[in-house]
């Protein structure tokens, strides 16, 4: 692991992350597939939203916009349900992981400002997105999840040696920022 990589990995667990690693930038698959799984609809925003599928651009734009970039880190934030349908366990966790990676977002855009942060589900900045219709209101601060660019979290994690699955009952939402 290299050293800057090294202590933003520290940084990032400090930030309230419960793990995170080295992102094996070699390891970014940009898959149609996943793409395609999006369509399906489940969080209700395919087609809804600038950082969602087809609004996000296409696999062949993530690819090139990610082949800019040399390093980076994924960060998790991992939550212990009671049982399999512990939704508060979920949302609490969800919502606890979006607010540490905007956090680590503003801290790290100081040092990297050309940095291409990931997140975990659709973006949330305003409470009803201008696509269509209108520009997106905050190009800069809008933020596209790795599924929208394509990329299928579990194995980006398996090949960059960071736990997808951490045990039964468990939900762990994955994010990564890609350096220069």
């Amino acid at each position: 692991m290299r050293y800057d990589t090294e202590k933003l990995v520290g940084e990032a667990l400090k930030n309230g992350f419960s793990q995170a690693g080295e992102l094996n930038v070699d390891a970014l698959e940009f898959m149609p597939e996943v793409r395609e799984m999006c369509s399906v609809d489940r969080c209700h925003q395919y087609g809804k939203s600038w950082r969602c599928p087809p609004g996000c651009g296409s696999i062949e734009d993530a690819a090139a916009m990610a082949a800019q970039y040399s390093f980076g880190i994924l960060v998790q934030t991992i939550g212990k349900m009671e049982d399999d349908f512990d939704y508060e366990t979920i949302r609490e966790t969800g919502s606890k992981h979006r607010e540490n990676f905007a956090l680590l977002v503003g801290r790290l855009k100081k040092r990297y400002p050309d940095m291409l942060p990931m997140g975990a589900g659709t973006c949330g900045i305003c409470k009803t997105c201008t696509y269509p219709g209108a520009p997106c209101r905050f190009p800069d601060k809008s933020i596209a999840s790795m599924e929208a660019y394509g990329l299928w979290v579990s194995k980006v994690c398996e090949l960059s040696g960071v736990p997808y699955n951490n045990g039964r009952q468990t939900i762990t939402y994955t994010s990564c920022y890609l350096l220069k």
